[in-house]
């Protein structure tokens, strides 16, 4: 059992007192299905609906949608009495019953104590067909294991107090330092999809791990019938192909290999972000809050649903990240930015769906880019990942010029801690001191015994 982020939250949702039905969101095999079924074992009872695997079950709901008749049937159908209060009724896949979605606002009005949780990875989809029962239900994503989380599952948890115990980002000595880069360099093999850490951790042996990350980029592709046309199907798993090349660079649809064009791909690359299986980091003028406001549609990069399947795909020798961990920060800047993108996402509020955001200026005389801008705190946080020493940061200095309101700007590199005029620079493993409040909370839990 491996304790996840999205634990604390679920446990404050069933103890709210204006708690509603809950919609679990994310990419396949991130760990839905797994974190519901153990808040479940805080219940009573746990009723465990599979729309994909019971498919008869969706019946239930299209004769009419009184909640009180959907439970009874449900109880019968189930063979376990569904008790509000004590029972958790989970319905998983729900995308496969558009009607039970419809349903969801109906138990949060006629009866509101029953914990409802929903969840599937294709959930997006069936909006389009049903749309979404606005203040009636709530949200929450997840997304792959963070480092820290990785950390705890692995049997660190003296790294991760260590990490969060460092408020005031202060160096650590340098065998600590290198212990935990090592750390980041495995997680960077294994990835932090909960099937392949829990292959690591069980037999410690990365093949089996990277075993399961080839299964699950095989999954991903076998979804691609699902949601999109005979005629995308070449678009979609093209595009699925060629996008981890393209890992940190802006993304041009025309770098994109062989005779296609922007109107046949782009509503193609919008499946794959609705599936959640790429997310894109939109480019902001970042003059302030929200980055939204300020997004050119144009320019964008995207990163692959998690980082370890992103060099899977790519064909890397992932092995190498445990025997010269050093070289391949420096030899794999792209991945290290990916990194710092998924660690972003993975500490974001779960209650908002997340969006990353970089800055570009392009002039005659220069170009800039700052790999990521961030919202923290009601500031805009400028943020350069650099794999080697990455001494130089000139996009970041253009940055902080032109944004003089901007307090100051953040560095993520294999460098321990330390700081010079307005730019922070801290190490690989301490991407999770961006978390927010809520977050951080959910941080401690997890080394609570």
């Amino acid at each position: 059992m491996f304790k996840r982020l999205i634990d604390w939250h679920l446990e404050k949702w069933r103890h709210h007192k204006y708690r509603k039905p809950l919609l679990l969101r994310g990419a396949r095999q991130v760990g839905k299905t797994h974190a519901v079924r153990q808040l479940g074992k805080r219940f009573n009872r746990l009723i465990e609906i599979n729309f994909e695997l019971a498919k008869d079950a969706r019946l239930i709901f299209e004769k009419d949608l009184r909640p009180e008749r959907i439970l009874r049937e449900l109880a019968v159908y189930a063979g376990s009495k569904i008790i509000p209060g004590e029972t958790l009724l989970f319905f998983d896949e729900i995308q496969e019953a558009p009607q039970a979605i419809i349903a969801l606002r109906y138990f949060y009005e006629h009866i509101p104590e029953l914990h409802v949780i929903a969840a599937g990875s294709l959930f997006d989809f069936a909006l389009e067909k049903v749309g979404l029962p606005v203040g009636r239900v709530s949200s929450m994503y997840m997304y792959p294991m963070s480092f820290m989380e990785y950390l705890v599952a692995s049997g660190n948890t003296v790294a991760v107090e260590a990490i969060l115990g460092n408020d005031q980002r202060s160096a650590f000595s340098e065998p600590i330092h290198q212990s935990l880069m090592n750390l980041v360099g495995e997680y960077l093999a294994i990835g932090g999809m909960p099937e392949a850490v829990a292959k690591w951790v069980e037999e410690k042996n990365p093949l089996e791990a990277f075993q399961v990350q080839h299964n699950l980029i095989a999954s991903y592709r076998q979804d691609f019938e699902k949601y999109a046309t005979k005629t995308q199907m070449e678009f979609v798993e093209t595009l699925f192909r060629q996008i981890p090349h393209m890992t940190g660079e802006e993304f041009q649809y025309k770098n994109i290999h062989g005779e296609f064009r922007k109107r046949e791909l782009a509503p193609c690359l919008d499946l794959l972000c609705k599936a959640n299986v790429v997310h894109k980091i939109h480019h902001s003028a970042g003059n302030g809050i929200p980055l939204g406001a300020e997004v050119n549609t144009e320019w964008f990069k995207l990163i692959l649903v998690d980082v370890a399947l992103c060099q899977a795909a790519l064909g890397f020798d992932l092995s190498t990240w445990f025997s010269q961990p050093g070289n391949e920060f420096v030899n794999r800047g792209s991945v290290a930015e990916a990194f710092v993108g998924q660690e972003l996402l993975c500490y974001s509020h779960p209650h908002q769906k997340a969006d990353l955001y970089f800055w570009k200026r392009q002039a005659r005389s220069s170009t800039a880019e700052v790999d990521f801008l961030y919202e923290y705190n009601r500031e805009i946080l400028p943020i350069e990942v650099k794999s080697g020493d990455g001494r130089t940061l000139k996009s970041m200095q253009m940055f902080l010029e032109a944004h003089p309101n901007t307090a100051c700007g953040i560095r993520f590199s294999s460098q321990n801690f330390s700081q010079w005029a307005k730019i922070d620079s801290r190490p690989l493993y301490d991407v999770c001191s961006l978390a927010h409040e809520e977050q951080r909370a959910a941080l401690e839990s997890l080394v609570l015994p």
